[in-house]
């Protein structure tokens, strides 16, 4: 695995952005996890607009809770490995459903280690933020994601069945444990 880091999506890396997407989409996911509704946004610069927003108390939508979202790009050459999206804070809906961070991974990278490379900078990223521990689910079916998950220190709390009738694990993550 090459080195990866975790920067802020800037306008020079619309089209790395585009090529990113396509990989999901000629794969059939229209689903980009971690990416704060990359996919639903009219254009790029409506996806950063929104991420500014996202990122500050005083604009984030009444609903949501403040939130950081990255790249995750290989040092080597410039391409993005995925998203990440941190949130700061948990509602009651993030506590129930969603945790504190979303990740997803390209197609043509996965099985690689980048995705747990990109949940250990992601956790670095919350003891920043003062968080003491970190949420993160996933479906029971996405094993990778739980093996992401717990090698990162995750440990299981609960199951249950999600709306879509898939099974979800609620794993969190101790960071005072973590160095």
């Amino acid at each position: 695995m090459e080195t990866i880091h975790l920067i802020q999506p800037q306008k020079s890396h619309e089209a790395a952005v585009q090529d990113y997407i396509e990989e999901h989409f000629s794969l059939g996911e229209d689903s980009l996890h971690g990416s704060s509704l990359l996919t639903e946004m009219e254009s790029y610069s409506a996806w950063l607009s929104h991420l500014t927003k996202q990122s500050d108390k005083a604009t984030v939508s009444s609903d949501w809770v403040v939130s950081t979202t990255l790249l995750a790009i290989r040092k080597k050459d410039q391409k993005i490995i995925g998203t990440i999206d941190i949130r700061h804070e948990l509602n009651e809906f993030l506590l129930e459903f969603g945790g504190h961070i979303g990740f997803g991974v390209r197609p043509s990278e996965r099985g690689k280690g980048y995705a747990s490379e990109m949940l250990r900078l992601g956790l670095d990223y919350c003891k920043i933020l003062g968080l003491e521990k970190v949420m993160v689910a996933c479906y029971k079916e996405n094993i990778a994601s739980a093996r992401t998950i717990r090698k990162n220190g995750g440990v299981l709390e609960r199951e249950f069945s999600h709306d879509d009738g898939k099974e979800v694990q609620v794993y969190w993550i101790n960071l005072s444990d973590k160095r």
